[in-house]
């Protein structure tokens, strides 16, 4: 009977790795990331600039899987807020990690990934939103 058994996990694991050597080529998602403040700009003097650089690995974007809504891959966008990862094909959807906590405003955007081509997807971050509700109107 182990002899049984070892052939049959034999035949699995050859079947596996020939299964994996068959799978599809990957594909991949680029796109721009960016980075919107309602926050309003304080200067210190007449040289600071007016727009300071983002800090793009303080807002990762996360890839999840449309169906079970797992967590695929973390990408961090260049100092240019350009990113791009490398994908098996499937249905996955584009969101920004810790976005609830931080209160930033921005839209999960869902996509879907096909062999040996490129998804192109912008995605733009609003900060300051709680910041913006707690300001008093006069």
């Amino acid at each position: 009977m182990s002899v049984r058994y070892l052939i049959a996990v034999c035949i699995c694991l050859v079947a596996a790795g020939t299964a994996s050597l068959n799978a599809a080529p990957q594909g991949s998602v680029e796109g721009r990331l960016k980075i919107v403040s309602l926050r309003p700009v304080e200067l210190d003097d007449e040289n600071t600039p007016a727009l300071a650089g983002k800090n793009y690995a303080d807002y990762p974007l996360i890839i999840l899987s449309q169906a079970e809504r797992k967590q695929i891959a973390r990408i961090t966008a260049d100092t240019d807020g350009n990113y791009r990862a490398s994908l098996p094909p499937g249905a996955y959807i584009l969101d920004v990690e810790g976005r609830v906590p931080k209160r930033l405003r921005v839209r999960a955007q869902p996509f879907t990934v096909v062999s040996n081509e490129t998804v192109h997807i912008d995605m733009t971050i609003v900060t300051g939103f709680g910041a913006e509700r707690s300001t008093s109107q006069e």
